[in-house]
């Protein structure tokens, strides 16, 4: 495994990982959503967090797939997914680096831009 593949899968199990928690209850809706919600995530909320940890796992998937690791019959159609992929973290890179959250911007903006990153990095050189 490639170093960017293996940074962007293990931070990849992190994200899971803390999705996994808020939608559990885990007390850290500081950390997300823009802060709006302090504390334990609403109902609503904590499904959105359910929802993103298939979203990162079919991520994660796609960057495995390009980088050859990976369901190699796939190989080809990752050239042009993965570019969604890299789309994602850039939006997601804005988002975390404008939130009004503090707490938010100083973690989880540095991990957007790492995935991004490592994401641009596998879809030039696979």
């Amino acid at each position: 495994m490639t170093f960017p593949v293996l940074i962007f899968f293990t931070f990849c199990v992190i994200v899971v990982l803390f999705q996994l928690a808020l939608a559990l209850g885990a007390p850290w809706g500081e950390y997300t959503m823009g802060g709006r919600f302090p504390g334990k995530l609403p109902p609503k909320m904590r499904m959105a967090a359910l929802v993103q940890i298939p979203i990162i796992c079919i991520f994660a998937l796609i960057v495995l797939i390009r980088s050859g690791l990976a369901f190699g019959h796939f190989y080809e159609t990752s050239r042009i997914v993965i570019w969604f992929v890299v789309a994602f973290f850039v939006l997601g890179s804005i988002l975390n680096l404008a939130t009004p959250s503090k707490r938010e911007r100083m973690i989880w903006g540095p991990v957007n831009i790492l995935l991004l990153l490592t994401t641009i990095i596998v879809a030039l050189n696979s």
